[in-house]
């Protein structure tokens, strides 16, 4: 245990000042090196998920001995044995997963220390410089020695007040997903209301003189958990920090190739893609609901305020799950006052010209720009044009819409209109300046919205442009899908069953149904696709899934 380095890190974070760090998956110890050659305060290694063995625990632990570097070792679980060898292997401190009651916490401080405070064993390893400093060691570790919870469920989160009653509790890191994935949304890295009952936690945490930490998921995202009062900050995995790195080059030159669903060294494509598709759907993917196709003037309508009307078309009332899309209609000068929701909004302008505030922020959107705006922000949409209703595509990242009501005044100032604009958490998107891609022959699709482009959001979708016979590939979802025609007319083949949409008609598509577009008309065909996934994946199945004979669902 490197004790200068623990009271360095401690005197840092006493003077309210961030540490930051790396999480540690990969074997290499040169990872760890290169954290330690850049100035990093601390490394968590990970023995919890991933492939590291104990052998290459300590080699990590090596790379940053003489260092300033605090090594903690976050373990698989919390057990004696686990944390007797990592603290004898030399690590700085432990990290403990799952921590949920104060009997966690008080068992993790036992394992963690010697008697009389706590039962750990003595060994003359590495620690104890093979036995040659067991006194000094003990002395040591009696001072400086890290135990950090994590804290990654509900329970743990409504019991934060107790657990900070704890004797030797200092920090508290978070782990969002896996409290999403408590709260009942899996696969989520906040899902709806985590990221509130987090900050609260947090707010309990320093109120008490403690520390939270929490991991970034992107740049934009670490400073933010800076400004909330996060201080022991993870910059991110090394994997995950080099395939951001990766895709933002790739972007950067203008590719961005389709991420591989297999490790499997072949030079094929991937399957589940356009040049290989699956010969079926994965049987766990089998659909439980029929795809609905609703035109407008038909879905459930409800007035938001006075001239301002929403016609739902996907949501609760045909069975979607976690989306509602339809259309909004506000009249000449009608106003939507501010509001905000416990989940993320997209807003796509059809028709006329509007004003959308978010916290004081103006922008004037212009047809079929797009602005998404996820949980918690304050908003409000005019209609200022001269005479006509404005018309927008609304997306909502629920089944079961609500909002709350927001009274309070926010300083005004226009954003600009000549570039895409990210500001406070929210997105603008420019459809004269947007970037264009294909998903299919004869197609020009534009990514409005998904967790890559806004960490925070829970949906995807964006708009898709459709030539002559332009199509898309038979393809699945693992989650339900809404598309919107807005612009001319559309054919749906859903296993074998063909529809006719235009007119802004929407089709819901359940998760597991296989279906695509195809423009059968002269006529270019436009659509907004919105998935209740958080990123634009489909895996792409043989075509006679697509049929009545070849449907494998039958």
């Amino acid at each position: 245990m490197k004790a200068s380095a623990n009271r360095k890190l401690r005197d840092k974070l006493a003077a309210d000042n961030p540490v930051w760090g790396l999480w540690v998956t990969l074997e290499s110890p040169s990872v760890t090196e290169i954290a330690v050659a850049c100035g990093l305060d601390w490394v968590v290694i990970d023995a919890e998920h991933g492939h590291l063995d104990w052998k290459e625990i300590v080699e990590h632990l090596r790379a940053s001995a003489r260092s300033d570097t605090v090594a903690l070792v976050r373990l698989a679980e919390l057990n004696a044995g686990l944390v007797k060898r990592a603290l004898d292997l030399g690590a700085d401190g432990i990290v403990v997963p799952g921590v949920a009651t104060v009997e966690d916490l008080k068992r993790a401080m036992a394992y963690a220390h010697y008697p009389p405070e706590g039962i750990r064993g003595i060994g003359a390893e590495r620690a104890t410089l093979w036995g040659q400093q067991i006194a000094e060691h003990v002395a040591e570790s009696r001072q400086n020695m890290f135990v950090v919870p994590i804290i990654e469920s509900v329970d743990g989160g409504r019991n934060i007040s107790r657990l900070l009653d704890v004797p030797g509790a200092e920090i508290f890191f978070f782990g969002p997903a896996d409290y999403s994935a408590s709260a009942g949304s899996a696969g989520q890295w906040e899902g709806p209301g985590v990221a509130e009952a987090i900050l609260a936690a947090k707010d309990q945490i320093r109120a008490r003189g403690k520390h939270c930490g929490v991991m970034a998921i992107s740049n934009k995202d670490l400073s933010e958990r800076v400004e909330q009062g996060f201080r022991m900050l993870g910059l991110g995995a090394d994997c995950g920090l080099l395939i951001r790195s990766v895709k933002e080059a790739l972007a950067t030159s203008g590719s961005s190739p389709e991420t591989r669903a297999t490790l499997r060294a072949t030079q094929d494509a991937p399957a589940g893609t356009a040049a290989n598709p699956l010969p079926h759907p994965p049987d766990s993917m089998r659909p439980d609901r029929p795809e609905v196709m609703t035109a407008w003037g038909t879905g459930a309508r409800i007035v938001l305020a006075p001239g301002v009307v929403f016609e739902s078309l996907v949501g609760a009332h045909n069975a979607a799950q976690k989306l509602t899309t339809g259309i909004v209609t506000l009249a000449p000068g009608a106003v939507l006052p501010y509001h905000r929701h416990t989940f993320g909004e997209s807003v796509t302008l059809l028709q006329g010209r509007t004003m959308t505030e978010v916290e004081g922020r103006m922008y004037s959107l212009e047809p079929m720009d797009n602005i998404t705006i996820p949980r918690g922000l304050a908003h409000s949409t005019a209609n200022h044009g001269s005479g006509e209703p404005a018309l927008l595509h609304v997306s909502l990242a629920t089944a079961e819409p609500t909002r709350e009501m927001v009274d309070t005044f926010f300083p005004r100032r226009s954003m600009s209109n000549e570039n895409h604009a990210v500001s406070g958490n929210e997105r603008v998107t420019r459809f004269r300046l947007a970037e264009r891609y294909s998903a299919g022959p004869n197609t020009s699709f534009i990514d409005f919205f998904n967790s890559k482009l806004m960490p925070e959001i829970e949906m995807s979708g964006g708009f898709g442009r459709f030539g002559t016979e332009g199509r898309l590939p038979a393809h699945v979802h693992d989650f339900d899908e809404s598309i919107c025609i807005i612009e001319g007319t559309a054919t749906c083949i859903v296993e074998g069953r063909a529809y006719e949409l235009n007119n802004n008609g929407t089709a819901l598509q359940p998760r597991g149904r296989v279906h695509y577009f195809i423009n059968k008309t002269e006529s270019p065909m436009e659509m907004i696709w919105v998935y209740a996934g958080p990123l634009p994946e489909r895996i792409v199945v043989d075509e006679s899934c697509a049929t009545v004979e070849g449907n494998p669902w039958k």
